[in-house]
């Protein structure tokens, strides 16, 4: 019965993926153009005004409007979503708050062709 027990919970754990798994969703279609928007005053003077940007649902994009947010911490720096073109169709990579400016005014070239071995560098 222990072993049983045992040889159960080595299964699972050899199966279960790892919790910093990541699933990319790819769309064979590029996103549409940015649309513009017009801000509004933002609420407070510790807010920053966070771009619309179309993001994949389904096999579809989807608009979500720009919006103003405080950031979760001093000295965050919020990155823009983005896309990157690779053999298997468009890749949205979300924005997120980080510690500092990692891509100075080069969003577009953010994570540019790291851990995927089939990017396709003529879009």
């Amino acid at each position: 019965m222990r072993w049983n027990w045992m040889s159960g919970a080595l299964l699972a754990a050899a199966i279960a993926p790892p919790s910093s798994a990541q699933i990319s969703v790819y769309i064979g279609t590029p996103p549409p153009a940015i649309v513009y928007e017009e801000q509004e005053p933002p609420p407070g003077t510790d807010f920053v005004w966070i771009e619309g940007y179309w993001r994949p649902v389904g096999h579809r994009y989807r608009w979500f409007r720009g919006h103003w947010e405080r950031p979760p911490y001093e000295g965050a720096h919020w990155t823009h979503p983005h896309y990157d073109h690779y053999r298997e169709g468009w890749e949205c990579h979300e924005g997120h708050w980080d510690h500092e400016d990692h891509d100075n005014g080069h969003w577009r070239d953010h994570n540019h062709g790291r851990g995927h071995r089939d990017h396709d560098d003529r879009d």
